[in-house]
């Protein structure tokens, strides 16, 4: 077995990260957030999944309820934040692709993955801090 160069040593660490924020069965990855803002956000989070799973989101990309994803009606797509279940201190990082959620008293729709990952799937809502991430790599 040959030893990887020290160029290819970055990517391999990379793709090794990527490993440990994956869907088990699933080929998704969490976007990685490497420097979250200083300002917070706080509300209701809800998730959405299988009723709308391959349909085309507000930005035209198939939704996928097992990436890491969210919708929400005034950031721009693409834009990566970091949500907290303020309950139990779970966090995870998603990726703004459609517009929502349309109901009263909520600022964020998490795919289910996301939802599952800080344990919202069984509540169906939960109080929410979210941030959003300075310094991305969107993978």
């Amino acid at each position: 077995m040959a030893i990887p160069s020290r160029s290819r040593i970055p990517d391999l660490l990379l793709a090794f990260t990527l490993s440990l924020h994956t869907v088990p069965g699933q080929a998704v990855a969490q976007p990685i957030c490497e420097e979250p803002s200083t300002k917070a956000v706080r509300g209701i989070a809800s998730w959405y999944g299988r009723d709308f799973h391959g349909k085309r989101t507000a930005s035209s990309e198939r939704f996928n309820m097992h990436a890491f994803t969210a919708a929400n009606m005034r950031l721009p797509f693409g834009t990566v934040l970091r949500v907290e279940n303020v309950d139990n201190g779970k966090m995870v990082n998603v990726k703004v692709n459609d517009r929502g959620p349309f109901h009263r008293g909520r600022i964020i729709d998490l795919s289910k993955a996301a939802a599952q990952a800080i344990d919202l799937t069984d509540t169906g809502t939960a109080k929410v801090r979210i941030q959003v991430c300075e310094n991305t790599l969107d993978i």
